[in-house]
């Protein structure tokens, strides 16, 4: 079995942009082509089995995409 792959903050983000994609009914697909990554990059990004995470620029589109602020997808306090 392999190590966790993505830190606590990244799988923090991740699961808070999972949580807005299947809120508005979004595919893994559908919103990779809003995102304009490649069709499998969603899945990888939402897997623990990959290291594919969303980075920055990433995120500003998505709050775009979202109409939320980028802050949306960031914890208030630290974690730990």
């Amino acid at each position: 079995m392999a190590a966790n792959l993505k830190s606590d903050i990244e799988a923090y983000v991740i699961n808070k942009v999972k949580e807005k994609r299947e809120a508005l009914n979004l595919s893994q697909s559908e919103l990779a082509a809003e995102l304009n990554v490649s069709n499998g990059f969603i899945g990888q990004v939402e897997s623990s089995k990959y290291p594919a995470k969303y980075n920055l620029n990433h995120l500003n589109k998505l709050a775009i995409i979202f109409k939320c602020s980028v802050k949306d997808f960031i914890p208030d306090t630290p974690l730990k």
